[in-house]
């Protein structure tokens, strides 16, 4: 559990630093290496996921995508300084109540 954990951290890491220096280079014009960058941490976003021990790619995409709304909201707190309210909050805890019964509920 804690290795799915991990990995899925790491892929939304990955993930969301590499659409930011995208966002940097072309939204905020700064230099086109910070693009190049955020294309290789993409690439690197898509191979972590791969780690996953999950047997389907839907259903660790979908639990990823939980995972996901955390981290861009705790991203937009410490990167963008947004600080989230109480209904993203609320929201982020419905998304990881999704993920876990996704992930390990029991199937036959």
């Amino acid at each position: 559990m804690f290795l799915s954990i991990f990995i899925f951290l790491l892929a939304g890491i990955a993930e969301i630093g590499g659409g930011y220096l995208i966002w940097m280079w072309l939204r905020d014009g700064r230099p086109g290496y910070l693009g190049f960058l955020g294309g290789i941490a993409l690439i690197m976003y898509g191979v972590i996921a791969t780690f996953q021990t999950f047997p389907t790619f839907g259903r660790v995409y979908a639990a990823y995508g939980g995972v996901f709304i955390v981290l861009s909201i705790l991203w937009g707190w410490f990167i963008d300084k947004e600080t989230p309210d109480m209904y993203d909050w609320i929201g982020a805890g419905l998304c990881v109540a999704g993920v876990a019964v996704m992930l390990w509920a029991p199937r036959h």
